[in-house]
This record gives C-alpha cells, structure tokens and sequence, in this order.
C-alpha cells in the first residue's frame, strides 16, 4: 500500500485513513499487518512491528502477527510464559491506551516484559483494548536502539483504534471457528451414538413398500402445510418427518422433536412455550420454549394424542395466530414454525370422545400420511434386514454382516407388533449372539435361556423342543359351511387351546407350547383379537 504526501498533516490522515481501510478489509490480524508495515514506517522509523495478544487465562503473550520493513527476515511467532503479575500489568497496559516507550536493555523498564525473546533494541509499546477487555500490545521495535520520540508516539496512538479493532476481528474469527469445530465434533459424537451417519436417516423401502408414502411426502415437502403422520409404534413416524423437513424450504432450519406424552402435565406449557424468571418455584431464568427454539424450521410433535386439553387449546393459539406468550410472560413472541405431528392413536375416535380437540385435530391434519405397519409391507423386510445387519456388524464388530436366506425366512415369518424399531433391534441382538461375526436370528427370535429376549419379541414359527398335541389336520369342513378367513380360524383355534388349558398361557400345560409357538407371540395376537385369558378359566 503507497500514499502520496503533499505535506505532514495531509500524509498522516491520508495514511490513517488507509490503516482503517485495511482494518476493515481484513478479517485476520496477519493480513493486516502485512498490508500496512511499510506505510506506518514512511510516519514512524522501525525495523520490526510485532502484535501479541494478551492471553490471561494461561498467563501467556502469543505473537500473532509480525511484519518487517525492507527485506529483513519476518520472525517467527512466538509464545511467552509470564507471571501472574507481569500479565497483569501488560492487561493494564493494554487498557489504558497508553504508549510506552524504552530499551531491552534496560531490563526493569515498563514494557520491556512485552518484548518476546530474541528481539533487542528500542521499543514503542501500543496498549489494544475494545468492549471485551485487554486484546494485546502492538510492539514497534527499532534494532539501532535509538529511542522514539514524542512525534512517533503520538502518531501511534492515532493509529491504536484501528489496530485494536483488527485485533478483535481476530479473535471473534478464530472463536467463531472454534465454536463451529467444536459443534461438528459433537455433532459427529451424537451420528456416532445413534448410528447414522447424517441427521436424516435414509428411507428404506421407499421404492417398495412407502412407494405411495413417498410421493405424499415429495407432494407437501414443498409447502408449508401441517401435516398428520398416522403409523403404530416403532413403524418410523419421526424418519419420515424428517424427509419432509429435509426437502422443504426449512431445510437449512431447525427441526425439534418433542416427544409430548413425555412431558409431566405440570410442565407442558414451560417444555412448549418456555417461561421467565420467577414464574414459578424453579424457574431460576428465562428459557425459551420448543416453539421458539424451532422458530425459522420445523416442530414434530411426537405422540400429539397424549397432550392434555388445557395444552392443548394454547397449542392452537399458536397455530392460528403465530404468537405465543411464555409462562409469566405479559410480551407476545411471533415465531415460523412449520408443525409435523404424529400419533398411533385414532385421534377421530378421541375427539368423539371429548379427549382431543376438534378444531385443533382439523388445524394439524391438513395433509394426513398414514404409515403402514412392518407387517403391511414385508417386501421391504430384507432390504431393512440387511440395513440394520450392516450397521450393527459395524458397530459391534467393524464389519458389516449379512443375513442369510434363512434368517431372512426366519424374520419374514414373525409378525412384528413392534415394527421397525423391534426389527433393529432383534438384529441387533442377533449380531451380539453370533460374536459380531455373524447373524444368530433364531436364536435372537426364539430367546435364549439366558433371558435376553424381552417382552415384544416372539417368534410365531413353532420352536424345535414344542411338542404338538393338536391333530396334523384339521377335520374337513361340510362343503356348504361358510369358509373362515385367516383370522376367524385363528381366533378359534387359540380359544381352543386357551380353552383346553384352562386360560394358562405358558409353561408345561400352557396354550403356548400346545400351540407351539413363543408365549410372547400368543399374547401378541391375543391382544389382536381382544381374547381375554380370565373368561377361558372358568371350570368347564
């Protein structure tokens, strides 16, 4: 950078004004310092301009930028361990906006602690401060050892903003990319805990068995329309609310889940609306709500069904009008928020009942999308196999697994009242039983005598030790009976067994084993007939 100079007042402002220019120009201290080096020396003699920040918390001054005049060599930055006390004296320094002034010869002198080692002369110290405290000393150096004058010293101080200003950007720079390093690496750990590599889990089944799920997606992605998602427990209700937030114009937004049958009914109204200090014992500050930690992307209300009325009724406010007020609040706040809810209840049938309301039921289900159960779209079963198979051996072992044809069969056989989430994680378990080296599915099915199996998972195949005690065949229908469905014959023949047992499920003389299936299978489809064990242990 050149000025010209019609005359020392004109030169000095010219030069100040292009030392701000710079400053403004870049966003690091480095730059900066290169770009004006050679033009501070046409108004102050030096050799060497040094910028050290002050670092108080570990008590240590950090060269950050250098810059020399003429061809000498640029030093290398440096790093200074200080006492306590000189820190703080260079922090006062720095603060005061004072210049200073000596020798490094004159080793007690103010200042001279500031000089990094190597560096020998006579020096001009320039304290740099803003709004947050102490940001560092801009050190001017002279190797012939003649001192500065009060000429320079004045000038310097005319150019201390702009170099304080520079020095901040710096650092604001430089935290900032600490802060974005820092929530990459947290958002990497979370991918890692749950298993995925990007927050939208990629949708299995989306040429097969949600071919039409999909294309209701890609129809009301595009808007800003509520939208309903209706599907059982575990059938990937939040994955699919998550492809619609991924492919719409909120994209770059949040998205917040808020499971609501897992708020306490005391605390709805704080977890959705937030609440200011004092409002209630506890509330020790001001937090924001879910609404307004969404605002700009979308909100999924998991399990909508289970908010209480009186939530409710404030949650329709917010959707009609866009404004909410927190609790203890007199101050209305506006927020954009897209609404996704989900619920496996029938919320028609609540709201005949008086349990949900009508008005919000019609202001949430604009584009309703009902998600098929496992058990309605067995075509996708292996490619989800092979999914989770390859994302437990990797977990677990390293190595991505395979499920064979007869673990495939094995599953397609079972009717999965958990779905999805229940199929992770038999395969999940059945990759632990094998070793992490492979698939054990029939066993992860069947429960092993070690009592790994929980309550949901059953197989409905019979299993190898179950004698049967029912005839091989069936006797032959008269030709004019009604023929039953599936279910009717299946319905009867659990009765019978249930009948035959006296209503005891498992165990030596249970209807399980005289079925030959798992006890937790027989429940499972009890459950689905509404058969209830207590009428069948009457004496009969």
């Amino acid at each position: 950078m050149s000025v010209p100079f019609d005359s020392d007042d004109s030169r000095t402002s010219k030069l100040e004004t292009e030392i701000w220019r710079e400053a403004c120009r870049h966003m690091e201290i480095d730059g900066f310092v290169e770009s004006v080096v050679e033009s501070i020396a046409t108004a102050m003699v030096f050799d060497t301009l040094l910028v050290r920040r002050v670092d108080l918390q570990n008590s240590r001054l950090r060269t950050v930028a250098s810059g020399t005049v003429g061809r000498r060599p640029v030093p290398e930055h440096s790093l200074s361990i200080v006492s306590t006390r000189v820190l703080d004296e260079l922090a006062t320094l720095a603060t005061s906006g004072r210049v200073v002034s000596g020798s490094s010869a004159a080793a007690r002198g103010e200042g001279a602690s500031a000089l990094p080692e190597g560096v020998s002369g006579s020096f001009a110290i320039l304290g740099l401060a803003s709004d947050a405290g102490a940001e560092g000393l801009a050190v001017f150096v002279r190797e012939s050892g003649v001192a500065f004058d009060a000429r320079d010293l004045a000038f310097a101080r005319r150019i201390a903003e702009a170099f304080s200003v520079a020095l901040g950007n710096d650092r604001r720079l430089h935290e900032t990319a600490r802060l974005r390093a820092a929530a990459e690496a947290d958002r990497r750990a979370l991918l890692t805990r749950l298993d995925r590599q990007e927050i939208s889990d990629a949708v299995v089944g989306a040429d097969e068995g949600l071919r039409d799920v999909m294309r209701r997606v890609q129809q009301v992605a595009v808007t800003d329309a509520s939208v309903l998602i209706l599907g059982e427990t575990g059938s990937g209700k939040e994955v699919v609310a998550r492809t619609i937030h991924s492919h719409s114009r909120r994209a770059s937004g949040p998205i917040v889940r808020v499971n609501c049958g897992a708020i306490p009914t005391e605390l709805v109204d704080s977890e959705l609306f937030g609440h200011e200090r004092g409002s209630f014992t506890g509330a020790t500050g001001t937090r924001q709500g879910w609404f307004e930690r969404a605002d700009g992307g979308t909100l999924f209300l998991d399990e909508i069904g289970e908010l209480p009325l009186a939530a409710q009724v404030r949650l329709l406010r917010v959707l009609q009008e866009g404004t909410l007020e927190r609790v203890g609040g007199n101050r209305s706040i506006t927020v954009d928020v897209r609404i996704v809810a989900a619920t496996h209840r029938d919320l028609a049938a609540m709201v005949e009942r008086g349990e949900f309301r009508e008005d919000l039921w019609y202001r949430i289900s604009v584009f309703p999308i009902r998600l098929p159960s496992l058990r309605e779209r067995l075509e996708d079963l292996p490619e989800l196999a092979r999914h989770f198979a390859a994302r437990a051996g990797v977990r677990l072992g390293g190595t991505s697994l395979v499920p064979t044809a007869s673990d495939i069969q094995l599953l397609l056989e079972y009717d999965w009242p958990g779905n999805v989430r229940e199929l992770a994680s038999v395969i999940e378990r059945a990759a632990i039983l094998g070793g992490s080296k492979r698939l054990d599915v029939r066993a992860a099915l069947h429960g092993p005598s070690g009592g790994l199996t929980p309550p949901a998972v059953a197989l409905s195949t019979p299993t190898q030790a179950a004698p049967t005690r029912l005839p091989a065949r069936a006797p032959a229908a008269s030709p004019d009976a009604p023929f039953l469905t599936l279910d009717d014959a299946m319905v009867q023949h659990i009765s019978l067994a249930l009948e035959r047992t006296g209503g005891c499920i498992e165990g030596p003389d249970g209807a399980a084993e005289l079925l030959g299936i798992n006890p937790h299978t027989l429940r499972s489809r009890m459950r689905r007939f509404s058969l209830d064990w207590r009428r069948f242990r009457e004496p009969r």
